[in-house]
């Protein structure tokens, strides 16, 4: 079983394009993680300041992983939630 993480962020308005910079460098990062097997950023074509995070990791593990990397923890924790006004994630586990 693989686990799904669906992550809903809604960004402070005219702060978009910082934040689609810091998606674009957490994307390449985490595309290189052994545990990651998908990683794709969406934003809403009706409402500039949603984004949706669509990741897969090949267990709980990988992906607790992913969150203690100095790079989420400088680029997400440290940076990119002091200009999100909403973030909301939930995970799920595939059914094979």
């Amino acid at each position: 079983m693989a686990l799904t993480v669906a992550a809903f962020w809604k960004v402070k308005s005219g702060e978009e394009e910082r934040i689609k910079e810091v998606i674009k460098t957490m994307t390449e990062l985490t595309r290189k993680e052994s545990g990651n097997l998908f990683y794709q950023a969406q934003i809403s074509t009706q409402d500039p300041t949603k984004f949706f995070l669509y990741e897969q990791y090949t267990n709980a593990q990988s992906f607790e992983d992913h969150r203690a990397t100095e790079y989420f923890k400088k680029y997400i924790l440290d940076y990119a939630i002091q200009y999100l006004d909403a973030r909301e994630v939930t995970t799920y586990e595939t059914i094979d």
